[in-house]
């Protein structure tokens, strides 16, 4: 771009001939340019700050908090600003997701894009959405391979020599020579119509086929279905309600660039397991080695985030913190780290109960109901605890952070109102546990195994399966949180 200067001198009124004749002199002999030059030209500058944008980003309790970001921010960094600006512990699991309401849809949004790109996207009139919250199956097939990749939809373009172990799965797919296909019958909707209808689907590095003579694989029998450059992969929301889906297990394809429901290549899976296997290989085909740099290097984003310039540095002070021990004649230092971790733990259960005492029991006559009244209260500030949410919203809201081992919550049984109830996830399926109350010696506990293990409340039940799997199929490892921005 060039910018032009005109410069024009009037002394007193005169005709417009004689005018236009004046002032171009006037220009000339100042610019000591020659007669055929008219104009004055200046090179663009380029601005060195770059423009920013205000967002707003929700939570899963639908609050929101409005930032300020940069126009080249990515979805790590926008996580990254949230997570400081809360105080939240960065555990690399807080994700960035797209929602779209009007049509069901959501994805999560690759910690490398760029979010503007992303809202550069959607529709004027669309009401759509970005949420905040954790999502523990992120990367989780980098880590447990064997859960997403079912052998028996999986299959390789050349002959292998012996099984191929799920790791070596997944380095095919991080490679650009060879590739496993993933092949299996979903339920796709039929362009313009409302019914669905159950094809068999092959995945190819080259992009999503299905075949018109049963499970054929032979060339002439593929057909193109879609392709990943230009297209991203959502999760359905609703896909019954919404579109008519046979299961609830529904994805699809939508191009980048705003279209409408007309536009969108729907499919669904028969189950859980099968619709995570097609959308994970879908985004390792999609995005390849970007997604094993995200996850081995996350506070690599493109405005210059980094570990040493974000995380919060411990000071001099908190590194030279030694556990001590009080409890007889002489204090002593705690060599032992186990031994630390065990007084640790006793002593934030001491201060919540002592907590818990004076909020919940002021004013009560004995000290046999002080002390109930607090193991039945001293549960309700923990995060994993879910007060009155149905069996549905507890499977929501564990599918929303993840289908990962161990992921769980707890919250009031629905069917008897004097019990709990464990939700947690394994083998990317949500299993329900019933705590049931057991009395002895007029005084409560909490079960999960029929009385063998007895717990005064349920933060000495958690904190104990935590550390032991016990009758459960493994540990609890994440709690699933609603978070406020």
């Amino acid at each position: 771009m060039l910018f032009s200067i005109y410069i024009c001198v009037v002394s007193r009124p005169v005709s417009q001939s004689k005018f236009k004749e004046k002032t171009e002199g006037i220009i000339l002999r100042r610019a000591g340019m020659s007669l055929s030059a008219r104009r004055v030209t200046l090179p663009a500058i380029t601005p060195i700050v770059l423009q920013k944008r205000v967002i707003k980003v929700y939570s899963e309790d639908e609050t929101s908090r409005a930032v300020e970001v940069p126009s080249d921010i990515t979805a790590r960094d926008v996580c990254q600003l949230l997570i400081l600006k809360n105080h939240y512990i960065d555990d690399h699991s807080w994700t960035l997701f797209e929602h779209l309401p009007h049509i069901g849809l959501e994805r999560t949004i690759e910690d490398h894009e760029l979010v503007m790109e992303v809202l550069s996207n959607w529709g004027m009139e669309e009401e759509n959405k970005l949420y905040f919250r954790k999502n523990y199956a992120k990367y989780e097939f980098f880590k447990n391979p064997m859960y997403f990749f079912p052998e028996h939809m999986v299959s390789f373009a050349t002959e292998t020599n012996g099984e191929i172990s799920p790791t070596q799965i997944l380095q095919m797919f991080l490679s650009s020579s060879t590739y496993p296909e993933i092949h299996g019958f979903l339920h796709a909707k039929e362009q313009g119509k409302k019914s669905w209808k159950k094809i068999y689907f092959l995945l190819r590095r080259s992009g999503l086929y299905f075949s018109t003579k049963g499970t054929s694989k032979e060339p002439r029998h593929l057909q193109f279905f879609s392709e990943f450059g230009n297209s991203d992969i959502y999760v359905s929301l609703a896909g019954k309600k919404k579109h008519g889906a046979p299961t609830n297990y529904g994805f699809c394809f939508k191009p980048n660039k705003a279209g409408g429901p007309r536009d969108l290549k729907m499919l669904c899976a028969e189950e859980e397991q099968s619709r995570t296997c097609w959308v994970t290989a879908i985004r390792l085909l999609k995005y390849g080695m970007q997604l094993y740099q995200n996850y081995m290097h996350p506070y690599q984003g493109r405005s210059g985030c980094s570990s040493q310039s974000i995380s919060p540095m411990r000071s001099i002070s908190e590194n030279s913190l030694v556990a001590m021990d009080f409890s007889g004649q002489k204090s002593r230092v705690i060599e032992n780290p186990t031994e630390a971790l065990s007084v640790a733990v006793e002593e934030g259960l001491a201060w919540r109960k002592k907590g818990c005492l004076r909020l919940a029991t002021h004013g009560s006559p004995t000290a046999s109901s002080q002390s109930s009244a607090t193991n039945m209260a001293i549960h309700r500030s923990q995060p994993w605890f879910h007060h009155k949410i149905s069996r549905d919203e507890a499977q929501r809201l564990i599918i929303q952070q993840g289908l990962v081992d161990g992921v769980f919550l707890v919250r009031d049984s629905q069917s008897n109102p004097k019990t709990f109830v464990l939700s947690m996830s394994h083998g990317q399926k949500i299993k329900h546990f019933q705590i049931i109350p057991v009395e002895d010696d007029g005084e409560l506990f909490h079960t999960l195994d029929d009385g063998h293990t007895r717990f005064t409340d349920l933060i000495q039940l958690v904190e104990f399966y935590q550390l032991n799997k016990g009758v459960l199929p493994c540990k609890l490892k994440h709690y699933c949180a609603r978070i406020a921005l």
